[in-house]
């Protein structure tokens, strides 16, 4: 795919097609959330009120494991301003749906909204695009972990899905805290605290073992759920300089029944040319997609694409291929020749040394600054 354009150049063309209702937001996805946050809070009552088999208790924790999970996805939606519009009622419902995955409205709004798909896949301005193969010479820890077998990285990757979530939130957190603006970073700080002052708050009410299947395994099973998708969104997709969501961004299928618990999460490209429209719509925008440009469009069951995270590598190599560096393996990335179903190695590399990745660079950057 040599030709890029961004998300406006699809969007402008799309749009005389769909009808005009679907830019309007959609307040009735609000039911769902209700009835996401009665299970919630019959699971935490019974948890906290009857003593019960272990057995019991686990089956719990994966129903509220899976709501957190489901909350966070209308989270996601709300904040996007397509269920209310009103700013004020816009965050605190956007609070309530995160809390669980203690995430505050502001944040995730500068995260997520302002810089994420501003600048998506790109290498440098997104906080989610994984790194290229050129940070590895300045990162001790990334120099360590490409060391290990990619079959030993690939399990641990799975398994750290687990909080992936939660420990990427902190760090945005940290990241941009100090970009907010004075007056607003108390705010942003409650908003950060007060979820984990509830949760700790409920350890020492219900008890270690009790809340560990009322918090903490769940939150395990949450994050599991929400980085299936987010994982799966870009991570198979290459860098790109021009914001192109077609080229960028994966949209996953699932069973309609679990679209339907999801609020059509699964639909990744569609929300990155219409984010901010109800993800209720995003079937009739795949339809456009796939009319116009059906070469372009990437999607798979999600089954497969995880199932092509786990032999492929995290580390971009030229912008549009993955590399192993642990055996100099470079695999395709999709639209550049990846085939989910046979995923093989394109070629080895000798690899240069870290000096003299160190020298490339710095060639490089003098080069951008005119040196």
């Amino acid at each position: 795919m040599k030709d890029l354009h961004t998300f406006a150049w699809y969007a402008a063309r799309i749009s005389p097609h769909l009808p005009k209702n679907v830019f309007k937001p959609v307040p009735s996805r609000l039911w769902g959330g209700l009835a996401y946050l009665l299970i919630t809070v019959a699971g935490f009552i019974t948890i906290g009120a009857f003593e019960l088999s272990p057995f019991i208790y686990l089956g719990i924790a994966i129903v509220l494991g899976t709501s957190f999970a489901a909350m966070g996805f209308l989270g996601h939606e709300i904040l996007h301003g397509t269920v209310v519009r009103t700013a004020w009622l816009r965050d605190l419902l956007g609070a309530i749906a995160f809390w669980p995955l203690t995430t505050g409205p502001k944040l995730w709004r500068k995260w997520h909204n302002l810089t994420h798909h501003v600048h998506t896949q790109h290498e440098e301005n997104d906080p989610d695009a994984w790194p290229t193969f050129e940070k590895l010479a300045k990162s001790r820890f990334l120099r360590w972990v490409y060391k290990l077998p990619h079959s030993f990285r690939a399990l641990a990757s799975f398994v750290s899905l687990t909080v992936q979530f939660t420990l990427h939130s902190s760090r945005m957190f940290t990241l941009y805290i100090k970009e907010f603006n004075p007056k607003k970073r108390p705010t942003v700080w409650i908003e950060a605290i007060l979820p984990w002052v509830t949760w700790i708050g409920l350890l020492f009410w219900f008890g270690p073992v009790k809340w560990f299947f009322a918090f903490l395994l769940p939150l395990l099973i949450a994050n599991f759920i929400v980085m299936m998708y987010i994982s799966t969104n870009h991570r198979l997709n290459p860098i790109t300089e021009i914001n192109d969501p077609l080229a960028n961004s994966l949209t996953v299928t699932v069973p309609k029944w679990v679209d339907v618990l999801h609020f059509n999460f699964s639909y990744h490209t569609e929300h990155h040319l219409f984010p901010g429209m109800s993800s209720k719509y995003y079937p009739l925008v795949k339809e456009q997609i796939k009319r116009m440009w059906p070469e372009r469009y990437h999607e798979m069951p999600l089954t497969q694409a995880l199932k092509a995270l786990w032999k492929t590598p995290r580390l971009y190599y030229n912008t549009a291929e993955l590399i192993d560096p642990h055996r100099g393996n470079v695999y395709a990335s999709l639209g550049h020749g990846l085939d989910p179903k046979e995923i093989k190695t394109i070629r080895k590399e000798v690899l240069p040394s870290k000096r003299e990745i160190v020298k490339e660079n710095s060639l490089i950057r003098d080069n951008k600054e005119g040196v």
